[in-house]
């Protein structure tokens, strides 16, 4: 990914706000799926159909949101591919873990394993490998706390409104910590850069 060196990376601050609410209303978008629409998705598209899907949506409408905090040119083109195989690899080893280890373990498990690669995928595609284990931490903790945050909600309202609760929690503190991330590899990048 080429830079333009010109334009300087959005603040920590400003990256976090960015993140939190632009994906807190993303994930509020998906889990609305889910509340309304999961038994229709399972029976048409069957269980892992339906959360390919929705991680196919994350992608999509998240993609927007985070392009916004990226300076690369040509922006669009090179971020989305960037976004979108760090988050489907992200789902897939949260998915794996989900499925296999079940619930409370897989959901930890997955949410670290998980982190992991979106770290991994982020800092390889800004060139910046040494902030694997810093950018792991912010994507897990800010991951683990919006996902086990929001499942508690969700366990509290067993219905439509607790899975929305949960989508906006998740949603505001994993995008916080994805935006965080966004800044943190970028910036990694200018200093080198200079």
């Amino acid at each position: 990914m080429s830079r333009d060196l010109h334009t300087p990376v959005a603040s920590l601050a400003r990256s976090i706000a960015i993140g939190a609410v632009g994906f807190g209303v993303v994930s509020l978008c998906v889990f609305a799926t889910v509340a309304f629409g999961e038994e229709w998705m399972y029976r048409t598209l069957g269980v892992l159909g339906s959360y390919l899907v929705w991680a196919l949506l994350f992608v999509v409408l998240s993609g927007v949101v985070f392009e916004s905090l990226v300076v690369v040119r040509p922006r669009f083109a090179n971020f989305y591919l960037l976004w979108a195989i760090a988050f489907l690899a992200y789902a897939a080893a949260w998915m794996l873990a989900y499925f296999v280890l079940g619930r409370m373990i897989g959901e930890f498990v997955g949410s670290l394993v998980g982190s992991i690669v979106m770290a991994v995928v982020l800092a390889a595609g800004f060139g910046s490998v040494r902030s694997i284990v810093k950018l792991s931490a912010v994507l897990f903790v800010a991951n683990a706390l919006g996902y086990f945050l929001g499942a508690a909600l969700f366990d509290a309202y067993r219905s439509q409104t607790g899975l929305l609760l949960f989508g906006a929690v998740y949603g505001l503190f994993f995008g916080a910590g994805i935006g965080a991330a966004l800044h943190m590899v970028q910036q990694s990048s200018n200093e080198r850069a200079i």
